[in-house]
């Protein structure tokens, strides 16, 4: 067993920095970060940012002119959905963005920074995207990329990185290295290192030699004034050209700031970088408190919908499933309805018109909760499978967006990485979103339709590899709570 505190025990201890320190470095530095987010889970570690799912020139002028309590926001998060895309259909869309973004930003007269967000279990299009960022920015600045910051870590889902390598924490705060977790199984993404140079390695065919990575870890993160360690990552970052791989330790907040003001020091000498990160990377990055999880009359206004509550789940992970299970179990009330992937897989178009009819007559009642059957259906190649896991969310897409028309939820909650990109995009046509806050600390946000049909209702979206059993159920008894208190106060007017 390998144990969190053993590992920490060789490294200097971790002291507090202030989220203020690297805010107002960004906000000398007058410098936006553009995350293009692989799914749309990334944004559960942050507040109060704009959210798009489309991409033309009209979203992002309107991204960089809309102003949150009175600021341009330091990040904008772009919903790509590239994971479930194939490698050429995921670097146009990285180039789409990138080339758009800037354009905007030229009118606007903001400097740009480019993040590339995926899974914090390393599942995603590496090196792929990070290359074609680098590509697209370099032949509309001319500025050469010198080096792509490599840093997964989520600690509140307990994915940490320690002397180079990344782990999964257990409930019981045992670690596992990342590659011998089910994740590195993926049938599209799977891999073979825990240790972050050589998954570069591995990823990038030998492209990328891991012996060429630049490894900032825990000793040179925490050592000295938050000053002192800005600049010795700064100093490291020096030699950094042709896009050298910056792996960085990460196993708290602190470690994230301290790495935040760090890059910001080698960027203001003049590194060009861009990154490849976990969920709460961009938080640090910009100086971001942590947020308290939003309660119940925060999550759902008083102009909601007052039909139930509608909950998605598509994600097959083996956390969703007992997450599911659990759900059913403490809400009796839920009406449940299956999608049958094996019906869909064979042909029965009806299938689907069926499931949404059951749904939008179960809303008018109380809370439902729409699920993918629970057999896993893969193809022998990551190619086929993916386009298996696409075709069952458009199934539950086409789900949602009959069921809006005929019924417009309370909330809706969407479990899985795919599954709410696809939900938000096209099942609720959400385009424009603010980002809102959490639900339960440090995961799973909520956001705000900015216009369209969806307008109105609270959007969750959940990852399908983040919390305990019982996350899903607390989230949707959490958004349920406001409606049930509605209903009690009519029955005791009626009585």
């Amino acid at each position: 067993m390998i144990l969190e505190h053993e590992l920490l025990s060789t490294f200097p201890a971790d002291t507090p920095v202030p989220a203020r320190l690297v805010a107002d470095a960004v906000v000398a530095s007058g410098r936006v970060l553009v995350v293009l987010d692989d799914d749309p889970t990334g944004t559960q570690s942050v507040a109060d940012l704009p959210v798009l799912t489309s991409w033309e020139l009209d979203d992002f002028r309107w991204a960089f002119e809309n102003r949150i309590a009175g600021k341009r926001a330091a990040a904008v998060y772009v919903l790509t959905n590239t994971r479930s895309l194939d490698p050429s259909e995921a670097a146009a869309r990285n180039r789409a963005v990138v080339e758009n973004s800037l354009a905007a930003a030229r009118e606007a007269g903001v400097e740009l920074a480019f993040t590339s967000r995926s899974d914090s279990t390393l599942r995603g299009h590496f090196p792929l995207e990070p290359d074609t960022i680098a590509d697209t920015a370099h032949a509309l600045d001319g500025r050469p990329t010198d080096g792509v910051v490599i840093v997964p870590a989520f600690p509140d889902a307990g994915r940490v990185t320690i002397g180079g390598t990344h782990y999964a924490r257990a409930a019981d705060g045992a670690l596992t290295p990342v590659a011998e977790t089910e994740f590195a199984r993926d049938a599209t993404f799977g891999y073979a290192n825990s240790v972050l140079a050589d998954y570069v390695e591995e990823k990038s065919g030998g492209r990328y030699q891991a012996a060429d990575a630049i490894v900032l870890d825990l000793g040179r993160l925490r050592t000295g004034t938050p000053a002192e360690s800005a600049a010795a990552i700064a100093d490291a970052l020096e030699g950094a050209t042709q896009r050298t791989p910056i792996v960085a330790d990460t196993v708290t907040e602190n470690d994230l700031r301290r790495l935040a003001l760090g890059l910001d020091e080698a960027e203001r000498r003049g590194k060009k970088l861009v990154y490849r990160v976990g969920p709460p990377f961009v938080r640090g990055r910009i100086g971001q408190e942590e947020r308290e999880p939003l309660g119940p009359d925060q999550a759902v206004g008083a102009d909601a919908p007052r039909h139930g509550g509608l909950t998605v789940v598509g994600s097959h992970v083996g956390l969703t499933t007992r997450q599911l299970e659990a759900l059913l179990r403490r809400h009796r009330a839920l009406k449940v309805v299956e999608l049958d992937v094996e019906r869909l897989l064979a042909g029965d178009d009806a299938h689907v018109a069926e499931t949404a009819e059951r749904v939008a007559a179960d809303l008018a009642v109380g809370d439902v909760v729409v699920h993918t059957s629970r057999s896993l259906v893969t193809a022998s190649n990551p190619a086929g499978s993916l386009a298996i896991a696409r075709k069952v969310s458009g199934a539950l897409v086409d789900v949602v967006r009959r069921t809006l028309a005929a019924s417009r939820p309370r909330f809706v909650v969407a479990k899985g990485g795919i599954t709410s990109s696809d939900i938000a995009a096209h099942g609720l046509q959400i385009r424009r979103a603010i980002v809102r806050g959490p639900m339960l600390p440090g995961i799973v946000s909520l956001w705000e339709p900015m216009e369209g049909p969806a307008q109105g209702i609270p959007y969750v979206v959940f990852a399908g590899n983040v919390g305990d059993d019982e996350s899903l159920a607390d989230v949707v008894e959490k958004l349920s709570v406001t409606m049930r208190g509605a209903q009690q106060q009519k029955e005791l007017i009626n009585d």
